[in-house]
This record gives structure tokens, sequence and C-alpha cells, in this order.
């Protein structure tokens, strides 16, 4: 019970990745306020984790900037307090470079960077008051490039930094800021898996773990050790949890 008596915001968690993270957290001790655009999908996320802990849904797009500020409000009025912020919500268009517009660069931005910047400021003052920790997701597809993935990569590389800003300045008021990096089974890797196995088993030969993450007990994993006290003296730090794909030793 690593997360015993903590309250967690995290974002996109009606499946995937985000749902994993909120599971391991739930089942880590934490209370949990789950957001996500997909309502009847994130309503019965909310209710089969509610079994395990408090949890509850509040469905937002998160391009709605005015309504970014009522989630830190919603978390605190609920569970009395934010201990720890998730920002891994992400959409984008997966197009090449020569011919993505910028309305499709705009849906990155405005569904990942943005969202992510507002939701830090809102929730600073509480986790200054609980010595709380923010969790960041990047992609490998930012930090090494990858096809079709511009607007994707320049949006978490773009969270990245701000991540390290953060952590710089917001280290003194003892919050800790760090970033994940996952190589996961989300519905998008299993509807890649699906349509081109050959490519995909491809991937995993390359992954030196030989396997995929699983989004609970691999990434979730990760989550709950940077939002508990035993990642006390880590900030500004960026963890690659992939399998060894990304080394950077």
């Amino acid at each position: 019970m690593l997360l015993k008596d903590t309250v967690a915001i995290v974002t996109g968690a009606a499946r995937g990745v985000a749902k994993g993270v909120a599971t391991a957290m739930v089942k880590a001790g934490a209370s949990v306020l789950i957001v996500d655009r997909e309502i009847a999908l994130g309503e019965a996320t909310a209710a089969e984790l509610g079994t395990l802990g408090p949890v509850h849904f509040m469905g937002v797009d998160l391009a709605d900037r005015d309504a970014l500020p009522g989630i830190v409000d919603e978390a605190v009025r609920r569970f009395g307090r934010l201990d720890t912020l998730v920002n891994a919500a992400q959409a984008s268009a997966q197009v090449p470079l020569v011919d993505m517009s910028i309305a499709q660069m705009n849906v990155a931005f405005d569904t990942g960077f943005w969202p992510t910047f507002l939701l830090m400021q809102a929730a600073f003052p509480h986790l200054v008051a609980n010595a709380g920790s923010v969790i960041n997701f990047g992609s490998g597809a930012g930090i090494q490039g990858m096809p079709t993935q511009a607007s994707y990569g320049a949006a978490k590389e773009a969270i990245r930094s701000l991540s390290k800003t953060a952590a710089v300045e917001w280290g003194e008021h003892g919050v800790r800021v760090n970033m994940i990096c996952p190589f996961a089974l989300s519905p998008g890797v299993e509807t890649w898996r699906e349509h081109f196995p050959q490519a995909y088993a491809g991937q995993i030969a390359r992954v030196p773990l030989r396997r995929i993450g699983d989004p609970e007990l691999d990434i979730g994993g990760a989550a709950v050790f940077l939002a508990s006290s035993l990642s006390r003296y880590v900030t500004g730090q960026t963890l690659m949890a992939d399998g060894g794909q990304t080394r950077t030793f």
C-alpha cells in the first residue's frame, strides 16, 4: 500500500496504458480521479476499479481549456487533497511530415501539451501542500523519431521540456516532476499487432526483454514508484519503461 491515503488524478484513464496506471495506483491504496472524454467507457472503468478502492470518473474533453481547472477542483472536493497528477492522455494524427496540416499538429498539442501545462499550474498549490509529484508521459517517438509521428513526438518532447523546467523550479517546494516513456500493450498496439503481425513480431524481437509491457504491472508499477516515497529523491528524470529499447546510460 505504497500510496495509502494519497489522491491521484490520471488523465486518459478510461482505457489502455493510463487505465493500467490508474489500476496500479488504486491497488497501491490511492484514491483516483479518472479523467477521459469517453463517457460510457470511463464510467465502466470507474465501476470496475471501484471494487478495488475509491475511484471517481469525470468526463472532460481535455481540449476544452476552460474545463481543466475544474478537474483539480473536483479531485480535492471529492477526496480532500491532491498528491499526484498523472498526465497520460494524448491524441494525434499519424501523417507524414510533408503532408501534415497545422490543424493536425494542433490536435496533438491541444490534447497533450496544453492540458499538461494547465493542469500542472492548477495542481501546483495542492502538490506543494502535500509534497506531491507530477508524472508526465513521453514517448520514444519523440526521443528517437518515428515515421508519421511528427505531431505526437513534437508534443511529447514539448511536455518533456516543460517537465524539466518544472522539476528545477518546483524542487524547492518539495514537488517532484518526472516522465515515463512506455512501450505497452495499448489498444492502438493491439490493433497494430492484429493488422501487421510481422512488423509487431519484429518490434518485439528488438526489445531486449523480448516482450511488450503490461499497462498495469510494468507501466503502472513504474508510476506507483514515482508517486511514492520510495522515489522521494528522484525528480527531473525520464524513465524509459520500454523493455530496454532506449538505452540512456
